[in-house]
């Protein structure tokens, strides 16, 4: 009964700070997220009185939302299983299953409007091409889009020509050009970034162009990439529900044992109150090894 006790009484605390060890690496996480949500909105001073009615559109809220989401479902989880509190517990568990159900409604409905989710990110390139300089957001996302596809403009590098600085009409010296990010070598000694090394590309023939910039689309480069990575993608979205199944099932445990541990307690004292007897352990591996 003794050896029985002491393999229970490890596993118990196995799973105690597994659970904890789990919820302090999403934690981190999250409050990294968190971090970086913040950071982005103070950059671009996306709180100041001026553009906080802007707010709702900024990507960078996006990335608030899921740290403090994750951050604090995490938080509950580790102080839940660290103290051994079933509320806290209960309520990280929840948090998972709602996590859960929100991704896979979300996986279905992507995968059901690929189709027109591949038309509103054409539609999102192009009014990021038209308002490439006044907007930092759609400028960030185009520049990052450009650079890891190597790509150039929506559905070739000749899309910079609607914008209206890049637009060979353009009074200015951007005109003809296209954005740094466009180039195939855009740094100068392998560290400066050369602002204008875009600069007349639309204004070259195909041969001397496709020498300095990408000419290829971003729209098909997107598409041919998302097509040659969906394996990958589809075992990334695997794994992060594995993952979060299996902090659920920890928790999960570890619930039930506390639970488990607390009704051998009341009957116990119960026990104790009507008559002198031996005291139940309370301990959830103690059920049974009276041998």
């Amino acid at each position: 009964a003794t050896e029985k006790n002491f393999s229970q009484v490890g596993l118990f605390y196995c799973i105690k700070y597994l659970t904890f060890l789990w919820n302090l690496l999403f934690s981190v996480l999250g409050l990294l997220i968190l971090a970086f949500g913040i950071w982005g909105l103070l950059d671009k001073e996306s709180l100041v009185s001026e553009r906080i009615a802007h707010l709702g559109s900024d990507p960078m809220l996006f990335f608030v939302l899921v740290g403090l989401a994750v951050s604090t479902i995490s938080l509950a989880g580790c102080m839940g299983a660290l103290y051994e509190n079933i509320c806290l517990l209960k309520f990280f568990t929840g948090g998972v299953i709602a996590f859960v159900i929100l991704e896979i409604l979300g996986g279905l409905v992507l995968y059901s409007l690929r189709h027109q989710i591949k038309g509103s990110l054409q539609n999102t390139m192009l009014v990021a091409v038209l308002r490439y300089q006044d907007d930092p957001d759609l400028r960030f996302i185009m520049d990052e889009v450009q650079m890891g596809l190597q790509c150039c403009g929506v559905e070739s590098y000749q899309d910079w020509k609607m914008n209206m600085y890049f637009n060979c009409s353009s009074p200015g010296v951007q005109a003809c050009g296209v954005p740094a990010s466009c180039c195939l070598n855009p740094l100068e000694n392998g560290t400066i970034t050369n602002s204008q090394c875009g600069f007349g590309a639309l204004g070259m023939e195909e041969f001397a162009a496709q020498s300095i910039i990408s000419l290829g689309g971003c729209a098909p480069q997107l598409s041919r990439w998302l097509h040659s990575h969906r394996g990958v993608l589809s075992a990334c979205f695997v794994f992060l529900i594995l993952v979060e199944v299996g902090g659920f099932l920890l928790a999960t445990k570890l619930l039930a044992d506390l639970a488990f541990a607390r009704a051998r307690g009341r009957l116990a004292q119960a026990g104790n109150s009507t008559g002198p007897t031996e005291p139940a352990s309370a301990a959830p591996w103690a059920a049974g090894d009276q041998s």
